[in-house]
């Protein structure tokens, strides 16, 4: 980035008051993270988590920012309302009269509402799994245990809403998509804390420095394998013939439709971790007190066969799901045929088919390219021995979203530089995609 651009952007006051704001409100987020739920003694349950080791706590400490192991207000992050985002989404599916709401302006207000209900729901019955978490720790909970699960879930629930009103804030006055960015900021809050805890293994004789190295240049490596999953697209000829209308000619010209290696991004990685998350977060609280519900999360455990089979099955599901949802084949073909265009070498009456043929053919090795990487901190983990912690928060999910969500911010404040008349991020032109 240029040293221009980076005072081009301090002097656009749209551009630097959408930039402050942001800042403003991931603070107000991390600050939060460090409040502990009333009636809580904090140094018993992280002796407690420590002595776990890792597993199911660090996988959700890296999507709420380490709020999980502080029993924070924000323990649950995001993670709820991305899973009332996917019940009403398969519902949407399922359901004729719910799609039909959601096709104008005020049904999808009425969704959006739906969805946030929906939230309210899913953390009240996450935050009933947290307090049986807490009960089983001794000296973890300090006051009345029927006080401290009405407290605990009010506080929980409305933590996790809070932060949904951040996520709200951002995305409409600042830059952005509030909620990836809320899980960006968390994750690399952690970066530093992994980085010195990495250096100290290594002092201490636990990490070979080799292998360390070798690890590191995997990663080095994975963060080019994503910006081009990111950045790679096909794109579809599409030419519109001369129109004449009244007095002028329109049309005649010719365009493309690209179609991204990986159109929904960072979408599938973050859904299939909560659709994971979700089960265990609710097994965890009664773990002790059946045999079947110890034998079931020890068959989830992050590194079992089971959870690596699943996770890259929904990467994979939510991958096409979220392509059907964004990118209809069949509304595309219409469009194009209704404003008198037509792609060279195809009917069209063949065109939806040829376009599904083209994204399918797309989005399976994008999906699986997907997978393989999400899947990489495991690898690590079982190869190198490398810490739970370290391993997921320097690998292939935190990678995907910090560079997913890296790449889409500065798309945004490259859009506002050059709507302002500024020459944008790079030297050379702008951010662009790789053609495939």
């Amino acid at each position: 980035m240029a040293s221009n651009a980076i005072a081009d952007i301090f002097r656009v006051k749209d551009l630097r008051d959408r930039i402050l704001f942001t800042l403003f409100w991931l603070v107000i987020f991390r600050l939060g993270s460090f409040i502990s739920l009333p009636g809580v003694n904090i140094n018993a349950l992280q002796v407690a988590l420590d002595q776990a080791g890792g597993g199911i706590t660090d996988f959700l400490d890296f999507f709420s920012g380490g709020s999980f192991s502080n029993f924070s207000l924000f323990m649950l992050g995001v993670m709820p309302y991305i899973s009332a985002q996917i019940i009403m989404s398969l519902l949407l599916l399922i359901v004729p009269q719910l799609k039909k709401i959601s096709e104008d302006d005020g049904g999808r207000k009425k969704i959006n509402q739906w969805t946030r209900f929906g939230t309210i729901a899913v953390c009240l019955v996450q935050s009933i799994a947290l307090v049986q978490v807490a009960f089983q720790i001794p000296g973890a909970v300090v006051i009345n245990d029927t006080l401290f699960t009405i407290v605990g879930m009010l506080s929980v629930t409305t933590g996790t809403m809070f932060i949904m009103w951040i996520g709200d804030q951002i995305t409409k006055r600042g830059i952005g998509n509030g909620v990836s960015l809320i899980i960006f900021a968390g994750i690399v809050a952690r970066l530093p804390n992994s980085l010195v805890e990495l250096v100290q293994r290594v002092q201490a004789g636990e990490l070979n420095a080799v292998v360390v190295l070798v690890v590191m240049a995997m990663f080095v490596a994975v963060v080019a394998m994503v910006v081009l999953e990111q950045q790679g697209q096909r794109k579809i000829p599409v030419h519109y013939a001369k129109r004449v209308v009244g007095r002028k000619m329109y049309g005649g010209q010719s365009t493309y439709i690209p179609f991204k290696i990986n159109p929904s991004g960072v979408i599938p990685v973050i859904f299939a971790s909560s659709l994971l998350t979700f089960p265990v977060q609710i097994l965890n609280g009664w773990a002790g007190k059946a045999k079947w519900i110890s034998d079931l999360l020890y068959a989830l455990r992050m590194d079992g066969p089971l959870f690596i089979l699943l996770y890259v099955l929904f990467i994979v599901f939510f991958a096409y799901f979220y392509t059907q949802v964004s990118m209809n084949p069949q509304e595309m073909s219409k469009n194009i045929r209704e404003n008198g265009g037509s792609i060279p070498g195809i009917r069209s009456e063949k065109m939806e088919e040829y376009l599904t043929k083209v994204l399918n053919r797309i989005v399976l090795p994008g999906s699986l390219y997907l997978a393989l990487i999400a899947l990489i901190p495991t690898v690590i983990q079982l190869l190198f021995k490398f810490p739970s912690s370290l391993a997921q928060l320097l690998g292939g999910t935190s990678l995907i979203i910090i560079v997913g969500v890296d790449l889409d911010t500065m798309a945004q404040i490259e859009a506002n530089l050059r709507m302002h008349h500024h020459d944008g991020l790079v030297r050379k032109g702008k951010l662009r995609s790789r053609n495939l």
